[in-house]
């Protein structure tokens, strides 16, 4: 796990962004990451990790799971 550095996200969010205290803590780091202008988030997911997905949890005809519909 990564060491977070306080001091440095209490200073971007207090001065940089002139958040009060309150809403500075009430923030998630992601929400933090945000607005300081990190990534939007997580890539979609592309082909070849749609490939390992397929392959990791294949299709599969027959049997009894498949009837899901009584």
């Amino acid at each position: 796990m990564s060491q977070l550095d306080w001091p440095a996200l209490m200073r971007a969010g207090l001065c940089r962004l002139g958040l009060r205290p309150a809403e500075f803590w009430a923030l998630t780091p992601a929400e933090l990451g945000l607005m300081l202008g990190g990534e939007a988030g997580i890539a979609p997911l592309g082909r070849r990790g749609l490939d390992d997905l397929m392959k990791s949890y294949p299709d599969h005809a027959g049997g009894d799971d498949d009837d899901r519909t009584g």
